[in-house]
């Protein structure tokens, strides 16, 4: 099964990009008229987000939302076998920061969050990276999709490590530089395991991972941020925002990734996954403090 589908994955792959949008547009028409696929969410995420717009304004950001959620697909597709050149012309990283802390013998850690397309930038940015990429990443139930995407991720050359056994999967890289990329934008899947912070003015649980892998082995963090500059073009920025987290204090961190989300966010709303239920929970005293 698993070759049936890649087969079918690869072949859409080899269309122009510009056919594939069209079938996306199909898509789109679909999911957001027809089906309405998490429309619900998607606007009540926009409306805590954003009180001061009005309804109108908020029904515009989630139409280019799922324009961007459907591009993501065919973008994703193409990559199955796209060329460096294409990832390169597609995808433009500033990745000069890598280079200083390569050039110092230094590991670091990145927080990603979900701007389109990261699938895209992450083979972009492993394919013209002079240094090893380690993507920790969360193993799908379906086996056949968990070896289609493992594939996809790894063909330029970067290394899944499974959220799930994150610990023992980096101890053989643990003598060399490296950057580890982490989805630092996600709910924790219990509201008192989360670190809680004002996000959009809102206490909002983020997962402690990412700090306290940071802390505990006191790499620089680099911030990413992805701009869509046009359909099927984007550049991505990479900022250093501490070189020693250790000597934060415990939630700095978290907070300082939760402030610069929002201020991107809010630069290209359109460009993040509403349709995920970010503030499902209310903070409660027994969740620790809000920090």
């Amino acid at each position: 099964m698993y070759y049936v589908v890649y087969g079918i994955f690869y072949l859409l792959s080899l269309l122009p990009l510009r056919v594939l949008y069209l079938l996306t547009d199909f898509c789109y028409a679909i999911i957001y008229y027809v089906a309405g696929y998490r429309k619900e969410v998607v606007m009540q995420n926009l409306a805590i987000a954003f009180p001061e717009k009005t309804l109108e304004e908020r029904k515009r950001i989630a139409k280019q939302f799922y324009r961007n959620f459907t591009d993501f697909f065919a973008e994703t597709i193409k990559i199955f076998s796209a060329s460096d050149a294409f990832l390169h012309k597609h995808f433009v990283p500033d990745l000069r920061v890598f280079e200083r802390l390569k050039a110092e013998g230094k590991k670091c850690q990145v927080h990603l969050g979900h701007n389109f397309n990261w699938e895209l930038g992450y083979l972009a940015c492993v394919s013209q990276i002079n240094l090893r990429v380690l993507g920790v990443y969360m193993p799908l139930s379906s086996s056949v999709f968990e070896r289609l995407f493992v594939k996809l991720r790894t063909r330029k050359g970067g290394t899944l490590l499974p959220a799930t056994n994150m610990r023992n999967a980096l101890l053989p890289y643990r003598n060399e530089p490296y950057a580890l990329l982490l989805v630092a934008d996600q709910s924790p899947p219990y509201p008192q395991n989360g670190i809680w912070v004002n996000f959009f003015g809102r206490p909002t649980p983020f997962v402690r991972g990412p700090e306290n892998g940071a802390r505990i082995g006191n790499l620089p963090v680099v911030f990413c941020h992805v701009k869509k500059i046009k359909r099927g073009h984007y550049k991505g920025y990479f900022d250093l925002a501490v070189e020693n987290p250790g000597s934060l204090p415990k939630g700095e961190l978290t907070k300082m990734y939760a402030r610069f989300l929002e201020e991107k966010m809010r630069e290209q709303p359109e460009n993040w996954l509403w349709s995920h239920r970010r503030w499902k929970w209310d903070w409660k005293e027994e969740y620790g403090p809000i920090y």
